[in-house]
C-alpha cells in the first residue's frame, strides 16, 4: 500500500507540472515510478500518463498549439521511436538511461548559455529535436529535454511550446506504447486495477492542480521552472542508471 501511494504521489505532482512546464509530468514522475515499479513496468505507466495528461490538457489549450511545428516536431520523433524500442533489445536499460542523463545536463547547460543569442528556428533544429526526444522518451521514457532545449535555444514563447506539447506528447507516447509492445520489449504492467483507477484519478486531479498554478504563475517564471524541472529529469535519470547499475 506504501509503494501504491508513494505512485500515485509521483503522478500527482508530476501532471501538476506537465500543465504548468507543458512537459514536466515524466522529468518528475519517471524517475520515482522506475525506483517503485522497475525500468520496464515504470516507463510503460510513464508512456501512459504521459499520452493521457497531454490528451486531456490538449482540450483546454488547443487554440495555442502550432500545428505546423507540431507536425514536424512529431514525425520525427516517430523516426526515432523505432530505433529507440529496437536498442532496447541489445543494450542495457542502465547504460542508455546513464548516457542519456549525461548528454542532455550537457545540452541544457549549453543551450542555456545560447539563450541570449538569437537563433532563428530551422528545419534541421526541429528534425535533431523530435528524432532524439522520440528515442529517449522510448529508451528512458524522457522525451521532454530535447524539446526544452530546443524552446529555449529558437526562442519559443511558453505558451504556445507548452500547448503544442500536448498533442506532441499524446502522439510519442502511444507510439512508443504501440512499437514497445510490437517489438516484444515490453508488456502490459501486472497492477492490480483498482491501482490503474486510482493513477488516472492522480494524473485528472494534478492537472487541476497545474490549471490552477498556471493561471497566476507568469510565463518567465514557468520557462524557469522548465529549465530546472529538465535538469532534474537529467540528473534522476543518471541516478536511476547507476543504481541499476550497482544493483
Amino acid at each position: 500500500m506504501g509503494t501504491t501511494a508513494l505512485v500515485i504521489a509521483a503522478v500527482l505532482i508530476g501532471s501538476s507540472m506537465q500543465r504548468i512546464t507543458g512537459m514536466g509530468f515524466a522529468l518528475v514522475a519517471a524517475p520515482f515510478l522506475v525506483l517503485l515499479l522497475g525500468p520496464s513496468d515504470g516507463v510503460i505507466v510513464v508512456n501512459v500518463c504521459g499520452a493521457l495528461t497531454g490528451g486531456v490538457i490538449l482540450l483546454r489549450v488547443f487554440r495555442h498549439v502550432q500545428w505546423r511545428r507540431f507536425g514536424v516536431l512529431a514525425v520525427c520523433a516517430l523516426a526515432g521511436i523505432i530505433p529507440g524500442s529496437y536498442i532496447l533489445q541489445f543494450v542495457p536499460v542502465a547504460w542508455l538511461e546513464i548516457s542519456i542523463g549525461v548528454l542532455v545536463a550537457a545540452a541544457l547547460t549549453v543551450s542555456i548559455n545560447l539563450s541570449g543569442v538569437a537563433v532563428r528556428d530551422r528545419l534541421s533544429f526541429r528534425v535533431v529535436a523530435g528524432v532524439a526526444s522520440g528515442f529517449m522518451n522510448t529508451t528512458a521514457g524522457v522525451g521532454g529535454p530535447a524539446m526544452s532545449i530546443y524552446a529555449i535555444v529558437t526562442g519559443w514563447p511558453q505558451r504556445s511550446f507548452a500547448a503544442t506539447m500536448q498533442p506532441y506528447f499524446l502522439t510519442i507516447g502511444l507510439a512508443s506504447l504501440g512499437a514497445k509492445f510490437a517489438l516484444g520489449s515490453a508488456e502490459v504492467p501486472q497492477l492490480a486495477t483498482l491501482v490503474w483507477i486510482l493513477i488516472g484519478c492522480a494524473c485528472i486531479v494534478g492537472l487541476i492542480i497545474g490549471d490552477v498554478l498556471a493561471r497566476v504563475i507568469e510565463p518567465h517564471v514557468a520557462r524557469r521552472l522548465l529549465v530546472i524541472v529538465a535538469y532534474f529529469g537529467s540528473f534522476a535519470t543518471i541516478v536511476r542508471g547507476t543504481l541499476e547499475l550497482l544493483a
